[in-house]
């Protein structure tokens, strides 16, 4: 670990017989997880591409999955870990976590000089080599930048996701933001005391390992219902995916700040709404949410769990909170900032390239329904009716 945080530049001065750039591809669980561990105290990587993050994926899912590191002057610099998904008759390499995983930056050392095209096509040739299988890498909602470093991805080209992430400046605090925001506050106290007439409430955060399955349970709950009404395949619904989860969060519970975090409203001593939220820098990332709907659903407890949460995320000093993938009404109620991601495809074989075409006029198409309001209405209203089939990973 001692090894991994050294400055490069220093090493490189006692070390010039080795060669400038190495890379070393791992497909077997401990040792993919060991190289990846070693960047995780001298790097910065997003939450859905933290060792915690593909350590917990590996060990719940079991994926056919590759990781591929890559050193300068034997010091790691940086490491991309892929798993790979049959898609019809073509083998693809994605981030682990498929739609789940979002804002994607592999750790890249905070010492390492900038990548070259050189050092990427390296990695990338040596992950061909390895599992000469793959037809293509497909690397979606990339972030351009975390902390002021440049996502080495983004020289192989890329193209602009479909769905935006949108976020909130918590730049003035608290009392500034909701000077933006017409009637948040009075809002906010009416529910208070409608949530007290029924019952009472308080807003829980999970800090046990017991408290995390409570709020996990309630959410996968609460995420099935809505899904099965909105026509949607369950994206949270297999065993593996829910115990990746699970594992995720409890995990986290033993880091002094832990970097996963689940938060509930509970009214009458039932939880109406649950979020789950990632940290990320100065940023608060709420990663996933629902609503229990039943007769306080009209509340929207949602609304309001939201409310205090961005509140305690002013007091401890987040610049943004970030309610990331997806356009929602209700995030647009509370969001000023809207964030690109980026899509890098990469074909491997020919058959990757097919491929690669087929999914950026796809990617077209859905960017195009989403921007047109008449057009997603309809996409929407037919996935209730089941006549359309929506992918969701």
């Amino acid at each position: 670990m001692k090894e991994a945080g050294r400055n490069i530049a220093a090493v490189a001065r006692t070390a010039a017989d080795e060669p400038r750039a190495s890379v070393a591809v791992h497909c077997t669980p401990a040792a993919a997880i060991a190289a990846y561990r070693t960047l995780e105290h001298c790097a910065t990587f997003s939450p859905a591409q933290s060792p915690a993050w593909v350590s917990a994926w590996i060990g719940e899912i079991k994926p056919d999955f590759v990781v591929a590191s890559l050193s300068h002057y034997g010091v790691p610099s940086y490491a991309l870990a892929l798993e790979i998904v049959r898609r019809g008759p073509f083998r693809v390499a994605r981030f682990m976590g498929g739609h789940h995983a979002n804002g994607n930056f592999s750790p890249l050392a905070r010492s390492a000089p900038p990548l070259s095209r050189a050092n990427l096509h390296d990695l990338i040739a040596s992950i061909g080599k390895a599992r000469p299988d793959i037809d293509l890498l497909s690397l979606e909602r990339v972030a351009d930048s975390i902390q002021d470093r440049t996502n080495p991805l983004m020289a192989l080209g890329c193209r602009q996701s479909p769905n935006p992430a949108l976020a909130i400046d918590l730049s003035g605090g608290f009392d500034v933001l909701l000077e933006r925001m017409s009637g948040k506050r009075k809002r906010n106290r009416s529910q208070s005391r409608k949530f007290e007439a029924a019952g009472g409430f308080r807003v829980v955060t999970a800090k046990t390992p017991d408290e995390a399955s409570r709020l996990l349970e309630a959410f996968f709950a609460m995420k099935q219902e809505r899904f099965r009404k909105m026509g949607l395949p369950d994206v949270f619904g297999a065993p593996e995916v829910r115990r990746f989860f699970h594992r995720l969060f409890r995990e986290a519970l033993a880091e002094k700040n832990p970097p996963f975090v689940l938060e509930g409203l509970e009214v009458a001593g039932q939880l109406r709404a649950v979020t789950g939220s990632s940290r990320c820098g100065g940023r608060l990332v709420c990663e996933f949410g629902a609503i229990r709907e039943d007769e306080l659903s009209r509340l929207s407890p949602g609304d309001f769990l939201f409310f205090d949460s961005i509140r305690r995320a002013c007091e401890k000093g987040f610049a943004f909170y970030d309610f990331s993938v997806g356009d929602e009404p209700y995030k647009r109620l509370w969001c000023d900032v809207e964030i690109t991601h980026y899509d890098v495809l990469v074909p491997m074989t020919m058959r990757g390239s097919i491929l690669a075409r087929a999914m950026r006029a796809k990617s077209r198409l859905k960017a195009f329904v989403k921007r047109n309001s008449i057009a997603w209405r309809l996409t929407k209203a037919l996935r209730r009716r089941g006549l359309i089939r929506s992918e969701q990973s």
